[in-house]
């Protein structure tokens, strides 16, 4: 089962081309590790919350841009190994300089717990994050079915919702702080994937007016700690030269 790597960050606006540069060179080294595709997203309309946003959750500061990624493994124990590799590898010592402050990075491991669509390149992304009572897994799973219709219906091309399995806490930022995430809650690592940011846009207000009448209760999560954003592609392994 494809396990993921998720990753948020906040990356020096100036030094773009250099973290193209960068997560090109680390991608060989993660596939020799076995991972199957890496993707670099580069934060197109990140909005401010009220409560939670992606610029609290890595502590960004002035002049740094939000880049959303994962790495996809053919399962997790592909990916806990490569880990290990990692640290013995004398090829990281070959890297380019990090780019942006890894200290205020934050990952986790992610098992998707419903995938729609196609996980095929596309042109532009939304990414969320959130805290889901554990408890309330089966009803979250039945929630983003539902979702991923409505997306669907507008245009998406594919969702995925990952699963939080392996978050480890940070010394200074990690998912939970990010989220606010309460006992028993599990951290969620989710995109929906658009041809375009026009579709994704239009499709946004159809959908804002279709769900007006909602009743926020009914979700299985705190809607007011999750956060999204939207996201333009900067590196794909599956379409890179």
């Amino acid at each position: 089962m494809t396990y993921i790597t998720g990753a948020v960050a906040a990356v020096p606006t100036a030094n773009k081309g250099k973290y193209v540069d960068y997560v090109a060179a680390v991608w060989p080294l993660f596939q020799s590790y076995g991972a199957s595709r890496m993707v670099e997203t580069w934060g197109a309309d990140v909005p401010k919350g009220k409560v939670t946003d992606f610029y609290g959750a890595v502590d960004a500061e002035d002049g740094e841009t939000i880049v959303f990624s994962w790495i996809e493994w053919p399962d997790k124990a592909t990916a806990d190994a490569s880990w290990q590799k990692m640290q013995d590898d004398p090829a990281m010592k070959e890297l380019p300089e990090m780019p942006f402050d890894g200290s205020r990075m934050i990952f986790g491991g992610f098992a998707p717990v419903y995938e729609g669509g196609t996980r095929a390149a596309a042109g532009y992304y939304q990414g969320f994050l959130l805290a889901v009572p554990e408890s309330n897994k089966a009803l979250y799973t039945e929630m983003a079915d539902e979702g991923w219709k409505m997306f669907e219906k507008y245009g998406a091309t594919g969702m995925v919702e990952g699963w939080g399995e392996d978050v480890p806490r940070g010394k200074v930022t990690d998912f939970y702080r990010a989220t606010r995430a309460e006992p028993g809650e599990v951290a969620m690592f989710s995109w929906v994937a658009w041809p375009d940011r026009a579709t994704c846009d239009k499709a946004s207000k159809a959908m804002e007016a279709e769900m007006g009448d909602m009743d926020m209760s009914r979700m299985p999560f705190d809607g007011m700690r999750m956060m999204w954003a939207g996201f333009e592609p900067l590196f794909d392994s599956a379409t890179a030269g």
